[in-house]
């Protein structure tokens, strides 16, 4: 592979509440999955991180979640289809129309936390979620965990879809993430995590919490902007890829050129 997008969970302070570093971050990846108000986010800071985001080529993404402000998106919520939808629809825009005003454009779409997680795995879950991003606008690309129903509803949608990575997060035998309530389940080793993707891009692989490897095929790599450290990881991976050839590059175009008057 001679290039692959960086990417990161970002604009999710709230407020006066400020959580990770996005303009650092956004010197070192190539795609910000923004929040949309939902899990975390206001629009004035939501507004600053797409203006940065615009300002350094750096792709735009909807990060939508459940509407879950209190557990930061990353608690299951039995929520009916036709709301879910709407919701996710209603995200898209409110950052679609953010995008707009810093001259700039949303170019796919990420679920948040406990919807990603179920997406992955629950048929009806993933098939509203495709539904409302192909509505908005079907030339949006879905960005997911590869092999589950999430990404399988978007190809049915007609959507074009990404397969990402987690830099941060430890793998299961099976190729799923280790739940965050386990100990191990996030990594914190920026050198550990650099050598961890390098071999995902080189070898189409990981170490698994057992030692075995397993195989992930992923066109995106993911640090989240919350983790400790965030930043020094992202650093670490693009650093190494950079020294052995790897391009970091967005898989969706950052989507505009910034306001003349920025």
């Amino acid at each position: 592979m001679s290039s692959v997008d960086l990417n990161s969970d970002l604009g999710e302070g709230f407020g006066r509440w400020t959580l990770g570093d996005d303009a650092a971050m956004l010197g070192v990846v190539s795609s910000a999955n923004v929040a949309c108000g939902f899990h975390a986010g206001d629009p004035a800071s939501i507004r600053r991180t797409v203006r940065l985001a615009a300002e350094r080529g750096v792709a735009v993404g909807a990060h939508v979640g459940y509407r879950d402000l209190v557990g930061f998106g990353r608690r299951d919520l039995d929520v009916p289809s036709e709301e879910l939808q709407a919701d996710v629809a209603y995200q898209i825009g409110a950052l679609a129309g953010l995008a707009a005003a810093e001259g700039t454009r949303v170019t796919y779409v990420k679920p948040h936390g406990a919807l990603y997680n179920t997406s992955a795995v629950d048929e009806r879950v993933a098939a509203d979620v495709a539904a409302a991003v192909a509505a908005v606008d079907p030339s949006l690309m879905l960005l997911g965990l590869p092999g589950t129903r999430s990404l399988d509803a978007a190809a049915a949608a007609g959507l074009t879809t990404v397969a990402e990575a987690f830099a941060d997060r430890a793998y299961t035998p099976a190729g799923t993430l280790v739940p965050r309530r386990e100990p191990g389940a996030v990594l914190h080793d920026p050198d550990v995590v650099a050598r961890r993707m390098l071999r995902l891009v080189t070898e189409g692989a990981v170490e698994a919490v057992d030692g075995s490897p397993v195989e992930v095929r992923a066109d995106s790599i993911c640090v989240h902007g919350d983790s400790d450290g965030a930043v020094a990881m992202a650093r670490r991976v693009r650093e190494l890829l950079d020294a052995e050839g790897v391009a970091i590059a967005p898989f969706a175009p950052a989507g505009g050129r910034v306001r003349a008057d920025r």
